[in-house]
């Protein structure tokens, strides 16, 4: 057994499913305490003087946490991280004016980055997951959830999930994978209706059964916006997959209210992710539901809006919320879920101790996993952050730098290093 010690403090939350409303804020914290981990599980953690008898001669190990505060390993339930291509000049035109639409008319956009993945080998695109898991795992996350939908045909969307799996053997991070073909209509595909339907048809009756076969995808999602997928489109494309065993997630309500929140919730999807748009109607039915309210307040400075997710308004309606960083190179390129923390309590008003919970139970719970990780509870898989700080309370209040000290996985040191 390994002894986690010297620990200025333990904040976590508590339980095998997801938090609502005030329990969001309750976080079991331990001064001064210990962890005790039995190979990939914690077994124990209070104050070292309590410790059971029976446990103090299997300690072989130890490790001294030089007075870091402990926190759950940060579960990432939102990226796009199997992608090629950046699109730094894209970024610098929207400073100077031009918006994310003018900029997607002029060839760029979710074309651009479908482009340069299309042309990458699953070799490479398993190597830019494996690279960004890396950075992920740098600033404290531990399980990250990967979408496709920069392939738009059925062998780059294959591709793109097969260097998911590929970059799990050796990635620091846990890596979820999700089948996001229904994310844009192919540049091929979007000169009618006719085509876009043929699009949608293509998805449901060859990329999600080829999916399935290969067991690539745990999660199926679909972009439901003004322009983009329809409610009856996006409908289609979930059922489809969750009649293949891959479970339901929906990109809903972020640019315009398309009731999304309300099909995620009507269909049993997962989360419902960004949501700035969502509507009364919308917070009610997700209240109402095991549908996780995923928001993502990365994109909405990256893309320089104004308008931010609601997330007062989700807690205190009920509904189970957590956070992302929404990895990619169009709208949000981050992998810190630090940054996003902050800008959760910053700009969304949300606590402390709520964006802490979001971050890892309420993360883990929308990728139903929250039974094994999001915290640090006897049982549960010993995912574990340390922070250079004396208290949980420095991960917002000393922004803008990573605090993170040392990172376990499975409770193994995870080696916090990049390598490109």
């Amino acid at each position: 057994m390994l002894l986690v010690r010297n620990l200025s403090q333990i904040a976590t939350p508590a339980g095998r499913t997801g938090l609502r409303g005030r329990a969001m804020r309750e976080l079991r914290v331990v001064e001064r305490g210990v962890i005790v981990i039995d190979g990939e599980r914690f077994v124990w953690t209070g104050v070292e003087s309590q410790m059971p008898e029976s446990i103090r001669p299997a300690i072989s190990d130890d490790f001294d946490a030089r007075g870091a505060t402990a926190l759950p390993g940060f579960v990432d339930s939102h990226t796009h991280i199997p992608f090629a291509g950046f699109r730094e000049s894209e970024f610098n035109r929207r400073l100077q004016g031009e918006t994310y639409e003018q900029v997607a008319a002029s060839g760029g956009g979710i074309a651009s980055t479908v482009r340069s993945t299309r042309a990458a080998s699953e070799e490479e695109l398993a190597s830019n997951v494996l690279a960004r898991a890396r950075m992920m795992a740098r600033y404290g996350t531990t399980t990250v959830e990967a979408k496709s939908g920069y392939g738009l045909d059925k062998e780059c969307e294959l591709k793109q999930l097969r260097a998911i799996r590929r970059a799990a053997a050796d990635s620091p991070v846990r890596l979820v994978p999700t089948c996001l073909a229904a994310h844009e209509f192919p540049p091929e595909s979007r000169g009618s209706e006719m085509a876009r339907e043929g699009w949608v048809s293509t998805v449901i009756g060859e990329i999600l059964p080829a999916v399935a076969e290969e067991k690539l995808a745990v999660f199926c999602d679909a972009f439901v916006e003004r322009g983009v997928f329809t409610r009856d489109q996006g409908e289609r494309v979930l059922r489809a997959g969750a009649a293949l065993g891959m479970t339901p997630r929906l990109h809903a309500d972020e640019l315009s209210d398309t009731n999304g929140a309300s099909l995620a919730a009507s269909v049993g999807a997962a989360s419902a992710d960004h949501l700035m748009q969502v509507s009364d109607a919308g917070i009610k039915a997700l209240a109402a539901s095991d549908t996780v309210a995923n928001l993502l307040p990365g994109t909405s400075l990256f893309l320089m809006s104004e308008r931010f997710a609601p997330a007062r308004r989700f807690i205190e309606a009920g509904a189970i919320v957590s956070l992302s960083t929404d990895c990619n190179p169009g709208s949000s390129m981050t992998e810190s879920m630090q940054i996003v923390m902050q800008l959760a309590t910053l700009r969304m008003r949300m606590t402390v101790e709520e964006s802490i919970t979001a971050a890892t139970l309420n993360g883990a719970h929308s990728l139903r996993m929250a039974h094994e990780i999001g915290s640090i509870e006897p049982g549960k898989r010993a995912d574990l952050v340390l922070i250079d700080a004396p208290s949980y309370l420095h991960l917002v209040y000393h922004f803008g730098v990573n605090l993170v000290t040392a990172v376990f996985r499975d409770g193994k040191v995870v080696p916090l290093t990049v390598n490109r």
